[in-house]
């Protein structure tokens, strides 16, 4: 499904991806871990086209993405979910999930798509009229992944899904993550919780200062030592 291959991107004269290679199979989730800096929102923004590569080929379904705008790669059907939430603070609940399909025509599939988010999350439903900005982090978060998954993505991109949440509501974002998973929607995961994201991938890659370092399945990854000393507590 997704295919990245020998990616740079720089910043000025700062190399902050060099030269790495991985995929994302149909049905999948992938998950990218690493320490702050590692390059991982870099990655994403990257695939999203959010920012454009030095060098190197994105592939989606066969389609390079690497000259293409970031809202025709939306319609291609990949979205993000980013680092931060970035909800429309003053717009309704509504209002910002109506905002994912922006791209979309088709009527009936937007209210069937709104009411599966409603349903993935009740919270939300409560809340239709409410402003963003006065939303719990919690339920940002559920808005923002919400809000990605109006567009109706085939692959969804997904920037540190648990930052600044309880316990309690990691546990919830990640089961969620699952449901959406398990509903068809392949995912590509960039999160600083290891454990968890490890616990829930089918594969997982280890990105330092820019560059793959390790791969392999989510409890193989879990298994390893070096994973274990570096992001796993020992």
């Amino acid at each position: 499904m997704l295919k990245i291959d020998n990616l740079h991107v720089s910043y000025g004269m700062i190399d902050a991806i060099k030269g790495i290679s991985f995929e994302v199979n149909d049905g999948e989730i992938v998950t990218l871990i690493g320490s702050n800096g590692a390059g991982k929102t870099t990655t994403l923004h990257a695939i999203s086209g959010l920012l454009k590569p030095k060098e190197g080929s994105i592939v989606l379904d066969g389609v390079e993405l690497t000259k293409m705008p970031a809202n025709r790669i939306v319609s291609m059907g990949l979205a993000q979910v980013p680092e931060g939430r970035r909800v429309f603070s003053q717009q309704t609940v509504q209002e910002n999930l109506q905002l994912g399909a922006y791209h979309r025509k088709d009527k009936e599939g937007i209210e069937k798509d709104l009411d599966n988010v409603y349903e993935l999350f009740p919270r939300l439903k409560e809340r239709i009229k409410q402003t963003a900005g006065t939303l719990s982090g919690g339920e940002q978060q559920m808005l923002a992944m919400g809000r990605a998954l109006m567009a109706r993505p085939k692959i969804l991109l997904m920037d540190e899904p648990s930052m600044g949440l309880s316990p309690l509501l990691v546990k919830e974002i990640f089961r969620i993550i699952k449901d959406i998973n398990a509903q068809g929607t392949t995912i590509l995961l960039v999160e600083q919780n290891a454990r968890m994201a490890l616990a829930i991938a089918n594969r997982a890659y280890v990105l330092e200062i820019g560059k793959i370092t390790l791969e392999g399945t989510g409890s193989e990854l879990a298994d390893d030592e070096r994973v274990r000393k570096a992001y796993l507590g020992g």
